[in-house]
């Protein structure tokens, strides 16, 4: 069974970092990961995205302040944002891509506000 853990959400102030991780188990190989984002009342938007090669794909609005990373020992991706601004506020859904489906972490709120 396919599973995948978020950790690091929480309140920061504009300008602050947090560090999002996505641990994945119950799946074989190095597969793409990454973050897609919701905030109230509008549609999910990729945020990053790595592939199983290491090459990352960002969101105009996040590039320069947001790094995505892997440790595949691990299984498992980061995401240090930094340099937050109150529109990044929203919940982050991790995903692992396999075969035929992705899979998704449980989300995180990440909340940016003075």
């Amino acid at each position: 069974q396919v599973q995948l853990v978020e950790f690091g959400g929480g309140l920061v102030q504009p300008g602050g970092s947090l560090r999002l991780s996505c641990a994945a188990s119950g799946i074989f190989g190095i597969r793409p990961m990454g973050w897609y984002r919701q905030a109230p009342e509008k549609e999910r938007e990729l945020v990053a995205r790595i592939t199983s090669g290491g090459t990352t794909n960002y969101a105009d609005s996040v590039k320069g302040r947001f790094t995505i990373s892997r440790d595949n020992a691990n299984n498992t991706a980061y995401l240090q944002m930094n340099s937050l601004k109150p529109e990044d506020t929203a919940v982050y859904y991790c995903y692992i891509a396999n075969t035929f489906q992705n899979y998704w972490g449980q989300g995180t709120q990440v909340t940016v506000s003075s």
